[in-house]
């Protein structure tokens, strides 16, 4: 069998997903760091994924994430779920912990696929080549 991997979306279909359907969940699964101080999409939960001081797979991930789907109710049909939305700095952790939620049983999960940042250009700089910021979709910072 192999192995289920969540939806790639542009920032921009990204952005549209959550436009289009007022139960999809934005989360940034960012550090607490880079959702404070760097930004991050407007209208986006934040749940680590991999966090302060210890930079170890948050073991609480799947059960923050429950609690913001419908008041934390398991999901039993496809059609009940919400679809899950994740976003980090250039879409590597939010493949993997999109792996996780759809292991888990969460059935609509969808990464974008670059990021909040992107990759790093020539001058290891980000923000210039890709990612939700890059693409001019709505953020803020703290």
């Amino acid at each position: 069998m192999s192995e289920r991997l969540p939806t790639p979306l542009t920032p921009e279909q990204a952005h549209q997903l959550i436009q289009d359907d007022p139960q999809a969940l934005l989360v940034d699964i960012r550090s607490t760091m880079e959702f404070l101080f760097v930004g991050h999409p407007s209208g986006a939960v934040h749940v680590p994924w991999i966090d302060e001081p210890d930079w170890t797979v948050n073991p609480q991930f799947l059960t923050e994430i429950r609690k913001r789907l419908l008041g934390g109710a398991v999901c039993t049909t496809e059609d009940a779920c919400a679809p899950v939305v994740l976003i980090c700095r250039s879409g590597k952790r939010s493949l993997e912990a999109g792996k996780a939620l759809l292991e888990a049983g969460l059935p609509h999960v969808f990464h974008v696929d670059e990021g909040f940042e992107g990759e790093l250009d020539e001058q290891h700089h980000r923000s210039t080549r890709g990612g939700w910021r890059f693409r001019g979709l709505p953020w803020e910072q703290c």
